[in-house]
Order: structure tokens, then C-alpha cells, then sequence
């Protein structure tokens, strides 16, 4: 079972201008799981223009950055 409070997923928008070359990670949200573990929650802040939304698991917290 996974703490409630912490999120399962952030989810972001990704765009990658044809021009740049380059990704443009934005988070947009974050992902909760069922206690029941059969679905998620989907909590967006944001819609991207371009439909596309990327689900990631949130990185583990360093010492260094907790300071």
C-alpha cells in the first residue's frame, strides 16, 4: 500500500518544437492510486495544447535537495 498523501505519477505536457530539437517538460498534475489498487486519480492544474500528457514517477527526494 502506498502513502495516500504522495502521488503515484506527476504528469506533464510535453511539446518538442520541430525547430529547437529540444523537449519542454511542464507539470501540469499528479496521479493518485485507489486504496483498492484498480484505478487512479487524475488531478490536472492545466490542459496542453497538444493532447499530450506524460506520466512519470516522481524522483526520490535527496538529502541535498531537503536543505
Amino acid at each position: 500500500m502506498t502513502n495516500s498523501n504522495q502521488p503515484a505519477y506527476h504528469a506533464y505536457s510535453v511539446s518538442n518544437p520541430e525547430q529547437e530539437g529540444k523537449s519542454t517538460w511542464t507539470r501540469i498534475g499528479a496521479v493518485w492510486a485507489h486504496k483498492n489498487g484498480e484505478g487512479y486519480n487524475l488531478q490536472l492544474e492545466c490542459l496542453p495544447l497538444d493532447g499530450r500528457v506524460v506520466l512519470r514517477k516522481p524522483k526520490a527526494k535527496t538529502e541535498a535537495s531537503m536543505q
